[in-house]
């Protein structure tokens, strides 16, 4: 027997619940499962279906032949983006995934670490005692310029950064709203539609003269670009359009998601004390006062925790679409081909048969002899299956380190006019303003 999805109520009048989503995020996804495991909702003249128990979730995320990358939302995000391994349906993946796989081995790691490193310990000495900081505009700065120096390893000039810094935020700030913006409105001469446009022009441009250059000396400068153009898999290897999509991809998800990861984070801590206590006194028995490094990456347990409780509450991506290419069976409903379903993690981490006091604020949830206790698609911050991110470590590494830096020289407090609460506005979920103060900490 089929059985009859539950309609999300709230809808408005030819938005659907796309308003109330973009809202209130966190909130409007999170109550899904209350109203049942697979929950319908209308994001502008598109029908979608949210996976609210983790099997159901699990299985999109993992049978990618089925529910393949895809959707009218999402393909507006890929005619932005690319064809990157982010983005490209499932035929072209596999290769892909091969294909790049190499850029995150473990001995270029190692590199990009170096680099986390050294912007996390620059943002940090760029502050302040009690000098009010827009937090996340200062990390995002610190984001990017890491992404470039570890994509572009010559390349990341301040003059360079600043022009790059400036096309890719006029992206991050519209690319989530078009995705419910009509195909005719993005095409009319509106001073925001040309903005954008610009943007990703010169972003195109300038990645596409980079990769003509790699290509020209075709030297292993140990940096991301290199590795993209010298990868090869039965002696196929990316073409420049595929290397250029992986790079915007790269410059997009990079910055944005750790950017907003460490400043959700530095506002939980600033609303736990007990919690931040505890991470002081972890990075100044393992930093002891200094700056983190990448060797101290598996010392600061504690602040990975942080990172990981942070990425659960607000997730980064916090909207995906799939598509079915064929009728199938997702816990008793049977779905046609081209049914649209909707991936929002927070319809799961915040589900209270998953996780423990599921809105509260604890990272001792992410001990290993708690998290073990977990089922599949309990956390998918980073997807699953074959097409869970192939930045994970990349990002967490970059997360764990500027929180250690920041958390190691500086305390930080709300300050007045900060509003914390989140805003999709760009491609990662992020506060709205948030406004801390640094306090120099004891010995610093």
């Amino acid at each position: 027997m089929t059985r009859t999805t539950v309609v999300a109520p709230g809808g408005w009048p030819v938005v659907g619940h796309a308003w109330p989503m973009m809202r209130d995020p966190v909130r409007f996804t999170g109550s899904l499962s209350q109203l049942g495991d697979l929950v319908e909702v209308r994001l502008g003249p598109v029908r979608a279906l949210v996976p609210c128990h983790p099997e159901l979730l699990w299985r999109v995320l993992t049978d990618d032949r089925v529910f393949d990358k895809g959707g009218p939302l999402f393909d507006r995000v890929r005619a932005t983006i690319g064809n990157g391994v982010g983005s490209c349906p499932y035929a072209e993946h596999r290769r892909q995934r091969r294909l790049i796989q190499p850029a995150f081995h473990h001995s270029r790691l190692d590199r990009y670490t170096e680099v986390m490193a050294q912007e996390a310990a620059a943002l940090a000495s760029r502050w302040r005692n009690r000098q009010v900081v827009d937090v996340y505009p200062a990390l995002f700065g610190a984001a990017l310029r890491t992404v470039l120096r570890s994509l572009f390893t010559t390349r990341a000039d301040d003059t360079s950064v600043d022009r790059m810094r400036r096309s890719v935020e006029t992206l991050l700030h519209q690319i989530t709203a078009r995705m419910f913006v009509p195909n005719v409105l993005q095409r009319l001469p509106l001073p925001i539609n040309r903005r954008f446009d610009r943007a990703l022009t010169d972003l195109r441009r300038h990645i596409d003269a980079l990769v003509a250059d790699y290509r020209h000396t075709d030297d292993d400068r140990g940096d991301l670009l290199s590795s993209l153009l010298s990868a090869r898999d039965e002696d196929e290897r990316l073409t420049d359009t595929e290397v250029g999509d992986q790079a915007l991809t790269m410059l997009v998800a990079g910055s944005d998601s750790v950017a907003a990861t460490v400043s959700w984070a530095l506002h939980l801590l600033d609303r736990h004390p007990n919690v931040r206590a505890a991470l002081h006194q972890e990075v100044d028995t393992v930093l002891g006062g200094e700056p983190a490094r990448a060797t101290d990456l598996t010392r600061l347990p504690h602040t990975g925790r942080v990172i990981n409780e942070a990425l659960r509450l607000y997730p980064p991506g916090w909207l995906f679409t799939r598509i079915t290419t064929e009728d199938v069976d997702l816990g008793g409903h049977r779905l046609p081909a081209g049914t649209t379903v909707a991936f929002c993690p927070s319809a799961v981490h915040l589900r209270a048969e998953v996780h423990d006091r599921p809105n509260a604020f604890d990272p001792d949830r992410w001990l290993p002899e708690r998290a073990r206790h977990l089922p599949r698609g309990a956390f998918v911050t980073f997807g699953g299956g074959a097409r869970k991110c192939a930045g994970q470590e990349f990002g967490l590494a970059e997360s764990t380190l500027l929180l250690a830096t920041l958390a190691s020289r500086w305390r930080l407090r709300s300050a007045p006019g900060s509003d914390p609460r989140p805003v999709a506005l760009s491609t990662a979920l992020r506060p709205r303003r948030l406004l801390l103060e640094p306090t120099t900490r004891p010995g610093r």
